[in-house]
């Protein structure tokens, strides 16, 4: 055995390591340091893990009375490894599920100490169970099962959804320094093993400071739902978290075109903005139209260019864009006349959202990047891998922890809660 506990001293804990060296090569020590780190890590994890016990006497809890059922085993997992812990377990005088305390007091996530659940959903957050699995065991000589690994994320993700309302995560102080926030809408498909490719939601609520320069983001996803109502109300209760926190922001609606994100965005934004790069597309398919050919390219080149700078930087320029392509429609030939045709319909649906020299003026956003950037970092880098199709309990699951990870400081938050407050399976109870 290479460590020893030698000494407790109050709080303090004095533990003796014996390490072999006796190997010739610098990586063959190195592995015999961690292992012998580990193995000091986890005698101090299991004495550590013992002060959240009782002394055996009756507890109440729920309202009733519990006893102990005398001391039992039982192996944990830290992040040095397996680790046996004699602790008391209590069942009532009706019988039925017994009671640990010191698995409420420690705040254990399934048979996991906090600090390794906390490793394993964060590495989870961005790769497979196996992938986890495989980077621990190379990283931190711990060998783990993926099935593990994903049982415990699985809790993970249910706790943040259920907690989502209750736990109001507070923002860092470099969002509360904000001028203006930009809330965007946006969606991107996955594969649900039962019902094939759907439609996920993300939805981004950015803080910006009167340079324009970014300051903060909360992320929000869902996995695919018809209709988006739970998805809608979720971020509704975000966005009014927000507003009441900073309400002398401009809040403004950033998104593409689409219908719906407008119907959620009016009421709750001071002003909407049409993504302008997606304005470009439909401007450089009109230039298509209106100088087709390979011998007007010069000439669609410049208008395009010309077009777009009035579009960013002239102040009603989409209405006059608006009324020059729709001229255009007498003129140019009957083949090329639908897509300008869809051209002018988009312009004319989205013009009085074009704004965007008011925007660049006052240092804010015209570009949806990072609500599509969040489709992306949210949604595709972790569940659209190839191969990969979801359950939708595993999939919220992941997007939940997921969501929590690219928010900041929102993750370490909610650890923090969770330290203070636990589980829905932490029991509370005091002595009898």
């Amino acid at each position: 055995m290479a460590a020893k506990i030698v000494r407790r001293t109050g709080d303090k804990l004095v533990v003796e390591v014996e390490i072999d060296l006796s190997a010739k090569s610098m990586l063959s020590k190195e592995m015999a340091i961690r292992e012998a780190v580990n193995e000091a890590g986890g005698l101090a994890s299991s004495d550590a893990l013992s002060t959240f016990d009782t002394d055996g006497s009756p507890i109440i809890a729920d309202g009733v009375k519990w006893t102990s059922k005398g001391k039992h085993t039982e192996i944990y997992e830290c992040p040095y490894g397996s680790i046996v812990v004699p602790r008391h377990v209590y069942q009532s005088s009706t019988g039925g599920k017994t009671f640990c305390p010191l698995e409420s007091g420690a705040r254990m996530i399934l048979n996991s100490t906090p600090a390794y659940a906390k490793t394993l959903s964060y590495n989870y957050a961005h790769g497979g169970a196996r992938r986890t699995a495989a980077d621990l065991l190379e990283s931190d000589g711990r060998k783990v099962c993926p099935a593990y690994i994903k049982n415990v994320c699985d809790f993970l993700g249910a706790v943040a959804a259920v907690k989502e309302d209750e736990w109001v995560y507070d923002l860092p102080d470099d969002a509360r320094r904000a001028t203006s926030v930009s809330v965007g809408l946006d969606g991107t498909c996955m594969l649900l093993i039962e019902s094939g490719w759907r439609l996920a939601m993300t939805g981004t609520i950015s803080f910006y400071n009167d340079k324009g320069e970014r300051l903060y983001t909360i992320y929000m996803g869902a996995t695919p739902e018809y209709g988006k109502e739970k998805f809608l109300a979720r971020f509704d209760r975000e966005l009014a978290r927000v507003r009441k926190l900073l309400p002398n922001c401009e809040y403004v609606g950033l998104a593409d075109g689409a219908p719906e994100n407008w119907t959620f965005l009016a009421p709750r934004t001071d002003r909407l903005v049409l993504d302008f790069y997606h304005s470009t597309e439909y401007v450089k398919q009109a230039a298509n139209s209106i100088f087709p050919g390979a011998r007007r390219e010069n000439e669609r080149i410049s208008w395009v260019d010309d077009r777009l700078h009035r579009l960013k930087h002239k102040h009603g320029a989409a209405k006059r864009l608006l009324d020059e392509m729709t001229d255009h429609l007498s003129t140019v030939a009957a083949k090329h006349r639908e897509p300008l045709q869809q051209t002018v319909t988009y312009f004319t649906n989205h013009y009085q959202k074009m704004g965007y020299a008011k925007q660049l003026v006052e240092n804010m956003a015209i570009g949806s990047g990072v609500t599509e950037a969040a489709c992306k970092e949210l949604i595709k880098q972790r569940l659209c891998n190839s191969g990969m199709r979801w359950k939708e309990d595993g999939a919220a699951a992941v997007i939940a922890i997921r969501s929590l990870v690219l928010t900041g400081e929102r993750w370490t938050q909610f650890w923090n809660r969770i330290a203070e407050s636990g589980c829905p399976c932490h029991k509370a109870y005091k002595q009898s």
